[in-house]
């Protein structure tokens, strides 16, 4: 799967083949327009105001892609929230050339606001949230009693007795480095996934909407992806020493910020993209909301899970 998606020449997002939207091969928040970042701009300026205000608030979007939903964030946030706007750094976590010359491009009217590092590794201690949509089930995984082997030259998946195996270590990992950047302030990731009560192994592999066979077909063309389990990731982040601030389902969350910023939504068009963000047979239910925080009052949860319940009931921990 690591080889697939981020080999440097030959990876699917790594080469800049991944393809979003109508068409290309799967569908996101993103694809929808503008609305979803502007939702999520409001989110953001919640936060600012949770922290104080502070001039040094830093956003860090981590799988940005083609930049279009940093550019919906800045776009609204200049609109909407010119004070924070003008104290505002952005930071996009981008390892791959040809994205981030994407993202350069889509972003260039912004100018030094946007700032680039190749992985966490690289960002400086900050105050304010880091963002993700869709990208834990994009990191590596290992297959519970699977092993990849090679039969007749080609690949095929063998049974392995490893039955104590960490399925999702790149994700675990991930929290690891995160929590010690982040000095005070939020962590909302948009994923999809299943809590512990729930979770079962799902491996994806899309190509053109189409859900593929195996993962061994169209390698470095389609996209693969797995669900996550999200009661891991809120365990790991505790033991960080960050807190789980909320967990719902994108329909509620979405709500949520809504209900308190309901001029956010205009005319026919906007209504449109609503429905397809909230729909729970579009993206309302598919995917869901995790946010964790550092050095903040858990006791009052963000507009975003206005809505939601107990956030570590919800998250089975």
């Amino acid at each position: 799967m690591e080889q697939a998606l981020y080999h440097p020449e030959h990876g699917y997002y790594s080469s800049g083949r991944a393809s979003i939207g109508r068409k290309g091969d799967y569908f996101t928040n993103v694809s929808v327009g503008p609305l979803f970042g502007q939702l999520l701009a409001a989110q953001f300026a919640e936060i600012w105001e949770r922290l104080g205000k502070i001039d040094n608030f830093t956003i860090v979007e981590q799988g940005a892609h083609d930049g279009e939903f940093a550019r919906d964030v800045l776009s609204a946030l200049r609109g909407k929230s010119p004070k924070l706007f003008s104290t505002l750094r952005y930071s996009i976590i981008e390892p791959f050339p040809v994205l981030q010359g994407r993202q350069a491009q889509a972003l260039q009217e912004f100018g030094d606001r946007v700032q680039w590092g190749r992985s966490l590794d690289e960002l400086e201690p900050f105050a304010g949230v880091h963002f993700s949509n869709e990208l834990l089930d994009a990191m590596p995984i290992d297959l519970r009693g699977k092993r990849v082997d090679l039969e007749n030259d080609n690949f095929v998946l063998v049974d392995w007795p490893d039955s104590e195996a960490v399925t999702n270590r790149a994700a675990l990992e991930w929290i690891d480095h995160l929590a010690a950047k982040l000095e005070r302030g939020f962590v909302v990731a948009v994923d999809y996934g299943f809590a512990r009560s729930e979770f079962r192994e799902v491996l994806q592999v899309r190509e053109q909407h189409r859900t593929l066979d195996s993962p061994f077909e169209q390698i470095g063309e389609a996209d693969i992806t797995a669900h996550i389990n999200w009661t891991s990731v809120a365990e790991r982040a505790e033991a960080h020493g960050l807190s789980v601030n909320g967990f719902t389902d994108q329909h509620h969350f979405l709500t949520g910020i809504i209900s308190e910023f309901p001029a956010l939504i205009e005319g026919e068009k906007g209504k449109r993209a609503l429905q397809m963000l909230l729909h729970p047979e579009m993206l309302g239910r598919a995917f869901q909301v995790m946010a964790l925080n550092k050095d903040v009052d858990p006791t009052c949860p963000l507009a975003g899970f206005k809505f939601a319940r107990n956030p570590r009931a919800a998250v089975d921990i």
